[in-house]
């Protein structure tokens, strides 16, 4: 019941207003939403790119974090790669970000604050590669984005 009434409010906030290159792709039910993002300033490995973030809510959210990773959309030519290729992203979309984790998940975060720190990930970025292990990772994970224990020792990128 708190999740429903913390993400209506947050959807009408969003509705209103949200940061430039970040608007809301899909929002019908509050267990799932979809929201694209752009990185805005003039790095090369993202200009003129639209991602895709998939929310997946559970009861206890916000106490709980929500379930983010990137989820490929259809391709156009303006949009090659349908997830980026980040140190910190993974090829099937999981993001390794410390604020996305039950230890360094707050409340007070929200589902705009999350693609704001994920759209600044992008923006700091200078390296085009995948994270080590990435193909191991994909081949062999089966667990879900939040009970994964990554260990965040880079905080360079």
């Amino acid at each position: 019941m708190f999740a429903t009434k913390r993400l209506g409010k947050e959807l009408l906030k969003m509705k209103e207003h949200l940061p430039p290159g970040i608007t809301i792709a899909k929002s019908e039910n509050l267990e799932e939403w979809h929201m694209d993002l752009q990185v805005l300033d003039d790095n090369p490995l993202y200009q003129d790119q639209t991602y895709r973030l998939k929310f997946t809510f559970g009861s206890k959210y916000p106490i709980e974090p929500p379930e983010v990773q990137f989820i490929e959309s259809p391709s156009t030519p303006s949009t090659p790669r349908p997830i980026p290729i980040h140190p910190h992203i993974y090829s099937n979309g999981i993001i390794c970000l410390d604020l996305l984790s039950s230890a360094g998940w707050s409340p007070v975060q929200t589902v705009e604050s999350v693609c704001v720190s994920i759209q600044s990930m992008l923006t700091a970025n200078t390296r085009n590669e995948r994270p080590p292990g990435d193909s191991d990772f994909v081949s062999y994970n089966r667990r879900r984005p939040r009970d994964i224990n990554f260990f965040y020792d880079d905080d360079n990128v």
